[in-house]
């Protein structure tokens, strides 16, 4: 007769039966750590995916940036009084021959959402030093697209890509033809930017070396 069945000894046969079923359980323990180290749930079984392989998100009317293809939104128009435009520049002293990046900032102050044509038939970039305009971004501009954003109250948007600036004068006459460069050596310079007709309230000012 099995040993296993019936155990043999001085002890009541209950009390083997329980040491052995802490072994088994004990047994059953080690085993699911095994498993649970080896198959890790919760992990993919794929390389994971960094930052940089991430499928970058389209723009959209409710994105931080202004699109740079057409869009249509619904709502009612911004007020002026309710939304302000900030001039942007990469820098605020430049060296010689370093371009500077013109960038362009939207923000609803009011309490409603409100729609605005932020695309770049509607955004006029200009460069002044005293009272002379040496360059405006519509003189030679070719591609105007309409980007209708839906702008929240208390949000910003803001140009996805920037505008560099060669440094030359701009004059339609002149768009096709060598531009002549602007005085630079310490020269200050204003940019001031408006959006659906709304312009920005305080010039970015700028050194050129």
């Amino acid at each position: 007769m099995s040993t296993f069945k019936h155990p043999v000894g001085p002890q009541p046969s209950k009390v083997y039966w329980r040491r052995r079923l802490l072994v088994v359980l004990g047994v059953l323990a080690v085993i699911v750590v095994i498993i649970l180290i080896v198959v890790r749930p919760g992990s993919s079984s794929g390389a994971p995916v960094s930052e940089s392989t991430k499928t970058p998100s389209t723009s959209t009317p409710d994105s931080t940036s202004i699109p740079t293809s057409a869009t249509t939104a619904s709502g009612q128009p911004c007020k002026a009084a309710d939304v302000t435009v900030q001039a942007i520049t990469d820098a605020t002293n430049y060296a010689a021959g370093q371009k500077p990046k013109l960038s362009v900032s939207i923000t609803n102050h009011g309490a409603t959402a409100c729609k605005i044509n932020a695309g770049t038939s509607q955004q006029v970039f200009t460069i002044t030093s005293g009272s002379e305009v040496y360059w405006k971004s519509s003189d030679c501009q070719t591609e105007k697209l309409d980007a209708q954003v839906l702008l929240k109250p208390g949000k910003t948007i803001s140009s996805q890509v920037p505008i560099t600036w060669d440094r030359t004068r701009s004059d339609p006459a002149t768009c096709s033809a060598q531009r002549t460069a602007v005085p630079a050596a310490g020269a200050s310079y204003h940019l001031q930017i408006s959006v659906a007709g709304i312009a920005s309230d305080k010039t970015k000012q700028f050194v050129l070396n």
